[in-house]
């Protein structure tokens, strides 16, 4: 089976050389032919993968620990999901996954496009060629899943973080996100040498970026989620490299889709687009690099290899491609209109695109400190949390603010009278909002009271478009509010489904506000029938039991919970201890109030052999509003993405246009 394997990655590394240089020559010399045969390369290497990612699969369902990545990472007793993913457990399995998801995104990509676009995809297909040749040589030439070694008589195991259920499905999530993000930067790079530089190739993508956008969205909430229940700290986000290298690509990418309409509506922004879509792929690179190098320590980060200088290469190739196409097509990409207002919509888009870039490079800057501090120093500096918190609030407050300005605002320029007839209705619920909570004593938090006001206004403008859109619709078409409402989303699905998404946003914004600002915590070590009380709660050590779970010995205290006189039930919480893997883990016990959203969250940190627990408990208030958003955010960017045939017939009339100006002859 390790023969199958490596012969499916070497053909795959061929098929990309192929897509790359003949795909290459056949679009700058105008051959067609060489140019479906570099596109069916393109798309054959997913076949390929496909092939060595069933084989590496079939290794962990078998426990063929003659495999020697099948073997680090898999046991005899591991269950069967967690032998599925530990797949992308370790380095090489994740590459392949990289690689998997990317060949498939550029099939999928190149052949949906190749009518509408088809004077883009040639170009596309060598650009798409050579980010899989990278991957590809990696797996084949510097580490190859395939490995074989004399079979032990069991495997190592799974690292016991990643045995959660969160494990089988956030990388997945995560990698759709990162290698999604090929697709728009392939298109722009390959309108740049093209010198096809309107917005067609924003048209092409503007769905793929949705769902590479949703997926790193996604994957980062289910991350959190894993760290808030698994890792067993109290929290869900540690500013952590590896954390922050999946926030950064999505902070870009945020910033391409708001400026993008921009460049739709006024065909401005050109170069700030292109730049934006580079930077958010170039950024994707550097968060694979981070995981998967070992350059950095993060819970996150399991393997330590030498691909980091491969990566690094690589990663420095994708910047000096993108900077010198955006160099050699400014010309071309400069445009004669320009910003007729500061107080407009395109003007609180742009502001939107600084204070977007700004929290990114901030970010990047502190992540990138400690290599950076080696580096020039010969010492590792760590940059903490402090730092982050600071700027998270200098730029992601006014961010939240934008969220409702922007959509209230005209475009071209806007009058004050209308500014302020407009802007009366989400100002007075903010400020309303304001004084509520600091009449309920919530006020000893500013950037906690800010984040809330800030919130109201939002979701207060969100109302107001819907409310005005549906009374507008109602006068028109005489129809029911509900079936009004419909009609109106169904005719608006991008602007509508991006105000869902806002809504998603501000609920996230609300619960990290009220679980970090006006969070409890109280810590001690109980004996049985001891108590600790905290946020209103009173929590009753009763016992400690031990049992044998399918791959590790279970240990859990449990808690009478009671509020008030109320009995609330029991709690466990405590570790598990994997044999195998020789490592022991936290597992927390958490109580959830749907009505209110707060968590009691419950820490066994020390269990003592004389039956005493060392407990850290907490109490979080609208944590949950985080996962809700979560909900919230799906549903927004489905909306966005749902088909309609309005746009369909819109965007095929412009693609014609725009073909009718610059088409040219390609030879056969």
């Amino acid at each position: 089976m390790a023969e199958l394997g490596r012969a499916a990655l070497l053909v795959t590394l061929g098929l990309s050389v192929y897509a790359l240089v003949v795909g290459g020559y056949a679009a700058w010399r105008g051959k067609r032919r060489l140019a479906h045969s570099a596109r069916n390369a393109l798309i054959a290497s997913f076949f390929t993968t496909l092939v060595a990612a069933l084989v590496l699969v079939t290794g962990f369902l078998r426990d063929d620990f003659s495999l020697a990545y099948v073997a680090g990472h898999s046991s005899r007793a591991l269950p069967t999901r967690y032998k599925l993913s530990a797949f992308w457990g370790g380095q090489e399995g994740s590459l392949l996954l990289w690689l998997l998801v990317l060949n498939g995104y550029a099939a999928l990509a190149i052949w949906l496009a190749r009518k509408r676009a088809k004077d883009l995809v040639v170009w596309v297909t060598p650009v798409l060629g050579g980010i899989a040749l990278g991957f590809s040589w990696l797996l084949v030439a510097v580490s190859s899943p395939f490995d074989v070694i004399a079979a032990p008589a069991d495997g190592s195991g799974l690292n016991p973080s990643l045995q959660n259920p969160y494990m089988v499905v956030h990388p997945v999530a995560l990698y759709l996100g990162y290698v999604g993000l090929a697709v728009p930067f392939a298109f722009a790079m390959g309108a740049l040498l093209s010198g096809r530089t309107d917005e067609r190739w924003i048209v092409a993508t503007r769905r793929w970026t949705i769902v590479a956008w949703t997926a790193l969205g996604i994957g980062q909430l289910l991350g959190a989620h894993w760290a808030y229940v698994e890792v067993g700290w109290g929290g869900y986000y540690a500013w952590d490299p590896v954390e922050n290298a999946a926030l950064m690509p999505w902070l870009a990418a945020t910033a391409f889709l708001h400026s993008v309409m921009i460049q739709e509506k006024r065909g401005m922004l050109r170069v700030w687009n292109v730049t934006l879509v580079s930077l958010a792929f170039c950024l994707s690179l550097f968060g694979t690099f981070l995981t998967r190098s070992g350059v950095v320590t993060s819970i996150h980060s399991f393997t330590k290899s030498s691909i980091g200088p491969w990566f690094l290469g690589f990663i420095v190739v994708a910047v000096v491609f993108a900077v010198a196409m955006i160099w050699f097509r400014l010309p071309q990409l400069r445009t004669t209109s320009k910003l007729e207002s500061l107080v407009s919509r395109e003007a609180a888009f742009l502001y939107n695109n600084l204070l977007l870039v700004a929290l990114c490079l901030t970010i990047l800057w502190g992540t990138a400190w400690p290599m950076v501090s080696e580096a020039v120093r010969g010492q590792t500096m760590v940059v903490g949390r402090p730092y982050f918190d600071f700027f998270l609030r200098i730029f992601g407050l006014p961010l939240l603010l934008l969220m409702g300005i922007g959509p209230l605002v005209a475009w071209r320029r806007a009058s004050l009278r209308g500014l302020m007839k407009t802007f009366a209705w989400p100002a007075g619920v903010a400020v309303a909002t304001g004084v509520v909570l600091i009449a309920l004593g919530a006020g000893s938090s500013t950037p906690g009271l800010i984040a809330y006001s800030f919130s109201a206004f939002v979701l207060a403008a969100i109302v107001h478009e819907f409310v005005r859109g549906t009374a507008a619709r109602r006068a028109l078409t005489g129809e029911p509010p509900w079936t009004a409402l419909g009609g109106l989303i169904g005719r608006n699905r991008r602007r509508y489904g991006g105000y869902v998404v806002h809504a998603a946003i501000v609920l996230l914004a609300i619960g990290v506000a009220g679980s970090s600002a006006y969070d409890s915590v109280t810590e001690g070590r109980l004996a049985k029938g001891q108590a600790l009380s905290v946020g209103g709660y009173t929590l009753t050590y009763k016992s400690l039991g031990e049992r044998a779970g399918p791959n590790a010995t279970e240990v859990r205290a449990v808690l009478d919970v009671r509020r008030g006189s109320k009995d609330l039930g029991t709690l466990r919480a405590g570790k598990n201890a994997y044999s195998v893997e020789q490592q022991v883990s936290n597992e927390v016990g958490i109580r959830t109030d749907y009505l209110t959203g707060e968590d009691l969250f419950v820490i066994a940190e020390q269990v003592n052999d004389d039956g005493t627990v060392f407990f850290r408990i907490f109490v979080k208030p609208l944590v949950n509003l985080i996962w809700l958003a979560g909900i919230v955010f799906v549903l927004g960017s489905v909306i966005a993405l749902w088909p309609d045939a309005r746009e369909e017939r819109r965007l095929a009339t412009r693609y014609a246009r725009a073909g009718e100006r610059s088409d040219t002859p390609v030879t056969t």
